[in-house]
């Protein structure tokens, strides 16, 4: 006969809360298919919407890259999927038999919220990758700019001058993406809490610490979205705006960090910025040495000995976090752990090795600061044309009124970035908001375009 002690029963409680098959901004909820999850359909949802399309043609480590090899944001995110669901299907397993949850929950459900939260983990990143968010920063945030003018203060200033990508990417999820529904993708409150890594505000009450609060995760136009998603899961709330993470989120960092880690060296061996040797000597090390890499002596081309590797690496990786998470389960289900799951592996001196080798020679390697400083360049070009656009038609008494160029340019703007009858929204955060968004939903080729055009240094064919 099955028992179960106090704490296991508490713990049962809190993941059946934890996965909770409620979708947010929905008002109807009608029962899934049997043989099709919620959360398989969430991910779904994420495949088949456009700003995940969009990821293709963003940059991931290597800007512009003219290789077809390396990755770019689309197929970083679907690689960082594919390892969230074996780790989430992996610890899904013991939970489940652990805590006995097989009455409501499969080891697939974990898998599939974990797969579809690393499918959207970078949905809300601007051109050019972290060098974007940079740009938007520096741009709003500049003496006598676009916060100054228009006198934003509190949360609403820190959403612009702390600009996130993971924040941006809440509200393409939950706002942007199907923009006539409340909630936009009206994903499952499990889906979209696991996906969000930094569960707080830009102003908090108080600093906090921990290292889920080094950045934010939502603006203040998601703010009351975010609060129903976390509330509806079951998150500790730490202060108003701020909660201790989704357990499910660290398995979701854990995914992206090992692809960012060891596919990022894949790729620098690939176009020869990192000697294939030095990166077969750290792979191996990873994937536990030549016991467990049994068939390497038989490859001889290097790039079958680096992409076997890479594979031994992360599954290698893949068993030594879930076994982490689950000796932390207490911890983590209760607010109590704050921590880098992939710090506590036996490699992780190896692995602050990669991180440190591809700093030096990918990231901030000549081609790609040259490159990200031309993106830089472009976002805030772009941002000064249309936010003056937006700001002359908003003063203008009537449309005909306002300068001519930005005249011109206000029919550029899609109606969503706007507002209700293509008049700038009134709110001058909201009006700011749909700029950034405008800019930050571009692809690295087409902002680049669009600002040559717009520029004069290149005349639509």
């Amino acid at each position: 006969m099955k028992t179960m002690n106090e704490d296991s029963i508490t713990l049962a409680e809190r993941w059946r809360c934890f996965l909770s098959p409620r979708r947010i901004g929905a008002t109807e909820h009608t029962a899934p298919a049997p043989d099709r999850s919620v959360f398989q359909q969430d991910y779904d949802r994420i495949v088949f919407c456009s700003a995940f399309r969009r990821l293709k043609d963003k940059t991931q480590v290597f800007p512009l890259a003219q290789s077809d090899y390396v990755r770019n944001r689309l197929t970083h995110s679907l690689e960082a999927s594919c390892v969230g669901r074996s780790l989430g299907t992996m610890v899904g397993r013991a939970l489940v038999a652990r805590h006995y949850l097989d009455d409501v929950l499969h080891a697939s459900d974990f898998g599939a919220v974990i797969a579809a939260a690393c499918l959207a983990h970078d949905i809300g990143n601007p051109p050019f990758g972290h060098a974007g968010e940079d740009a938007i920063r520096e741009w709003c945030a500049q003496p006598g700019g676009a916060l100054d003018r228009l006198q934003l203060r509190g949360a609403q200033r820190a959403d612009f001058a702390r600009y996130e990508g993971n924040a941006q990417g809440f509200r393409v999820l939950t706002s942007l993406q199907s923009p006539s529904n409340r909630g936009g993708l009206q994903l499952t409150a499990a889906t979209l809490m696991a996906f969000a890594k930094y569960p707080c505000a830009s102003k908090t009450e108080t600093p906090l610490d921990g290292r889920s609060t080094r950045k934010f995760g939502f603006f203040q136009s998601e703010a009351m979205l975010f609060r129903e998603a976390a509330t509806t899961v079951g998150m500790i709330e730490r202060e108003t705006g701020a909660w201790r993470r989704h357990p499910l989120a660290f398995l979701v960092e854990a995914a992206d960090d090992i692809c960012y880690r060891i596919v990022d060296l894949e790729d620098a061996a690939r176009i020869g910025v990192i000697p294939a040797k030095e990166v077969e000597a750290l792979l191996l090390t990873v994937a536990g040495g030549a016991a467990r890499a049994t068939r390497l002596n038989g490859i001889v081309e290097a790039k079958e000995r680096i992409e076997y590797l890479r594979a031994k690496a992360i599954g290698r990786l893949v068993e030594e976090i879930a076994d982490i998470f689950l000796s932390r389960e207490t911890a983590i289900v209760n607010g109590d752990y704050d921590e880098e799951l992939l710090g506590e592996t036996q490699v992780a001196a190896t692995l602050k090795q990669i991180e440190a080798l591809s700093y030096e020679k990918v990231y901030v390697s000549r081609s790609a600061m040259e490159t990200e400083a031309a993106g830089c360049e472009v976002l805030s070009g772009l941002l000064d044309l249309f936010f003056a656009a937006v700001s002359d038609r908003f003063d203008a008494p009537s449309p005909e009124s306002a300068p001519v160029r930005s005249r011109v340019l206000i029919p550029l703007l899609p109606t969503q970035f706007l507002g209700v009858g293509n008049v700038p929204d009134a709110d001058p955060y909201l009006r700011l908001l749909k700029v950034v968004d405008f800019v930050c939903g571009m692809t690295d080729s087409y902002a680049i375009t669009l600002y040559r055009r717009l520029k004069g240094i290149e005349v639509p064919g």
